[in-house]
């Protein structure tokens, strides 16, 4: 996540039915204000995946943001983001930051900033054997090398399975 240039995931792009999210707009702060704008460029437009289990919890997190609305009423400022304070403005980043961090510090788990996760993602995802160019694709880096070099932190558990592979060669 970069001080200036917050993504604005919104219920609009939001498609249920092929598990993805398009992601078309930015949302910063110009002027002091939190304001809605292009991507940088048309390259950083994209398509994200959404694995099952991601939609269940979006759909009970819209729930529970409908429940909000009725609770605020009149009050409730229609942003159409999913994410958004308890009267539907979009949250301040430095927000984001502090709940992410408490939330980290209640289950016990070191800091991190928020971007991080993508670090997470990738690692994640290289563990369970998904192909470099896929995690370059689900990154949107222009090559697999960007992606390899900056976000794959290979642990030593993974790093010992490759080598034990190698274990029938020392077999009886």
């Amino acid at each position: 996540m970069t001080q200036g240039s917050e993504p604005g995931p919104s219920w609009r792009p939001l498609d249920r039915c092929a598990r993805r999210l398009d992601v078309r707009q930015t949302l910063q702060r110009l002027g002091g204000h939190l304001v809605f704008g292009p991507v940088k460029s048309d390259e950083s437009e994209r398509i994200i995946a959404l694995p099952a289990p991601c939609l269940t919890a979006l759909r009970q997190h819209r729930v529970a943001q409908g429940a909000e609305r009725k609770i605020v009423g009149k009050d409730w400022k229609d942003s159409g983001l999913v994410f958004t304070t308890g009267i539907g403005t979009p949250i301040e980043p430095c927000n984001l930051n502090r709940h992410f961090g408490r939330l980290l510090d209640r289950a016990g788990l070191r800091r991190i900033r928020f971007h991080d996760l993508r670090h997470s993602c990738a690692t994640l995802l290289y563990e369970q054997g998904v192909p470099i160019e896929k995690i370059q694709d689900i990154l949107d880096h222009s090559s697999p090398t960007i992606t390899k070099l900056i976000y794959v932190e290979v642990t030593r558990q993974s790093q010992r399975s490759s080598v034990d592979k190698l274990g029938f060669l020392f077999d009886g």
